[in-house]
C-alpha cells in the first residue's frame, strides 16, 4: 500500500482580504484565493484536476472548475463536520494523488459568515437529531454548547479563567503582528477580558472567534512535482481523520468521558503514521474557535497530560519563545474564523520561514481541525 508519508506537498497558498464584510459573494472570494494559491505556486489553473472542499461551502466544484479555467477534473470530495474537515481536504487530495487519480489539487473555504446570517439563532428551523433534544432548553449556539464543556472542564481540574485568558492573549499578541488580522494593532489586556461581557457563561466575548468574510485555497501537488515549484515545498507528513465510537456532539454528554473529545483519536492516528512525536512540533497551529478547545487539544495531541491543558499555558508557553508557539497569524480568535482554513495556510508560511510571527528555525508544524466535532489533524513538514 502507497504511503501517504512525505509523499505530497503544499505548494501554494492565497487568502483574500478578512473583514466584518465584504461586498463580493463567496464565489468571487473562492476563485480570488484559488487563482492567488495557484499563482503562488506557479501552476496554470488548466492543471487543475482535484478540489476538496467543505460541506458547508456555498460554491461547489463545478462553478470553481469553470470560473478558474480548469482542464478535466478528475477527483472532487467534500469533507463534513465544518470546522472538523479544514485538515482533511488537504488529507484527501495528498491521498487523491499519491493513488494516482489527480496531479494538482486545490483545497478551499470561502465565508461570509460577518456579513451573513447566523443559522444557530433561527430556532423555529427543523432541528436534526440530536439537536432537537437539546436546543429547546437552552443549547442553541456552538458557544452554549462548548460552554457547558468548560464548566464540566473547570469543575473537573481546576482550569480558571486565568488559562482561557493566556489562550486569548497569545492569539491576539500574534494578530498584532500580522497586519491581514482583524484584530491587528488591537491590544487585550486582562482588564479588558475579564471584564467583558458573557456570551455563554463562563465564556466571555474573546474567548469566541471572529465572524468573518473572506476565503482561503492551497495547492497540493507529489513531492517530486513540488521541487519544481516557486517556493520551498511544505511536506505533508501525516494526516488523520476521527470519529470516535461514542462521539455525539460537541459537549460529548452521552460518552463515557465527555472531555476526551476527537483531538485524542486523531492523535492515535496522526502519531502512529509518524516519525516525529509532539516533542518534535516547532509550532502549532490548533483550531480555537473557542479558548478552551485549545487546552482540551494540547491534552489530546499529547503536549501535555490529562488535565494539565489549562496549566500549560501558564509562564507564555504558547508565546513566541515559549514551550508551544501556536496560532502564530492570530487564528479564529483574532486574525480570522473561515472554518479553521487560516490555520493551514499559516503553517505553510511558518515552514517557509515567511509568518509575521516567525518562530526561528521551524521545520515541524501540527495544525487541527475543531475539537468536539468529527475532527482531523495535518503533520507538515518542511
Amino acid at each position: 500500500m502507497a504511503s501517504l508519508k512525505d509523499a505530497t506537498a503544499i505548494v501554494g497558498i492565497g487568502q483574500t482580504a478578512f473583514a466584518k464584510r465584504l461586498d463580493e459573494p463567496e464565489k468571487t472570494l473562492a476563485c480570488r484565493a484559488i487563482l492567488a494559491a495557484l499563482d503562488d505556486a506557479g501552476i496554470d489553473p488548466c492543471e487543475v484536476d482535484a478540489f476538496a472542499s467543505y460541506t458547508m461551502e456555498e460554491t461547489d466544484e463545478v462553478e470553481i472548475a469553470k470560473s478558474i479555467g480548469a482542464g478535466d477534473v478528475t477527483y472532487f470530495s467534500k469533507v463534513g463536520y465544518g470546522g472538523g474537515g479544514s485538515c482533511a481536504t488537504v488529507a484527501h487530495l495528498a491521498a487523491a494523488i499519491v493513488s494516482g487519480q489527480a496531479a494538482v489539487g486545490i483545497a478551499w473555504r470561502s465565508r461570509k459568515r460577518g456579513s451573513g446570517k447566523r443559522p444557530w439563532t433561527d430556532v423555529h428551523a427543523q432541528l436534526p437529531t440530536p439537536a432537537q433534544w437539546t436546543r429547546p432548553f437552552g443549547l442553541l449556539r456552538p458557544a452554549d454548547e462548548i460552554g457547558m464543556l468548560t464548566r464540566r472542564y473547570m469543575h473537573e481540574y481546576g482550569v480558571t479563567r486565568d488559562h482561557l485568558f493566556n489562550v486569548a492573549l497569545a492569539c491576539r499578541n500574534r494578530a498584532n503582528q500580522n497586519p491581514a488580522a482583524m484584530m491587528y494593532e488591537r491590544p487585550l489586556t486582562r482588564e479588558m477580558y475579564m471584564t467583558a461581557r458573557w456570551i455563554s457563561e463562563p465564556l466571555c466575548l474573546y474567548d469566541n472567534c471572529l465572524e468573518t468574510d473572506g476565503a482561503l485555497a492551497c495547492v497540493v501537488v507529489s513531492a517530486d512535482r513540488a521541487r519544481d515549484c516557486r517556493h520551498r515545498p511544505v511536506y505533508v507528513h501525516s494526516v488523520a481523520q476521527a470519529l470516535p465510537a461514542q462521539h455525539h456532539g460537541m459537549v460529548n454528554y452521552w460518552t463515557d468521558d465527555p472531555l476526551t473529545g476527537p483531538a485524542w483519536t486523531a492523535a492515535r492516528q496522526l502519531w502512529k503514521t509518524a516519525d516525529l512525536t509532539p516533542e518534535d512540533v516547532d509550532v502549532a497551529q490548533i483550531y480555537d474557535a473557542f479558548t478552551p478547545l485549545i487546552p482540551l487539544s494540547l491534552e489530546g495531541y499529547g503536549f501535555c497530560g490529562r488535565g494539565e491543558g489549562g496549566a500549560f499555558t501558564t509562564g507564555g508557553a504558547l508565546e513566541i519563545g515559549g514551550r508551544l508557539p501556536l496560532n502564530t497569524s492570530g487564528g479564529g480568535l483574532s486574525e480570522a474564523y473561515v472554518h479553521g482554513f487560516n490555520l493551514i495556510t499559516e503553517a505553510v508560511k511558518q515552514l517557509r520561514g515567511t509568518s509575521t510571527a516567525q518562530v526561528p528555525g521551524a521545520a515541524t508544524c501540527l495544525v487541527t481541525a475543531g475539537e468536539g466535532v468529527p475532527t482531523s489533524a495535518l503533520l507538515l513538514r518542511s
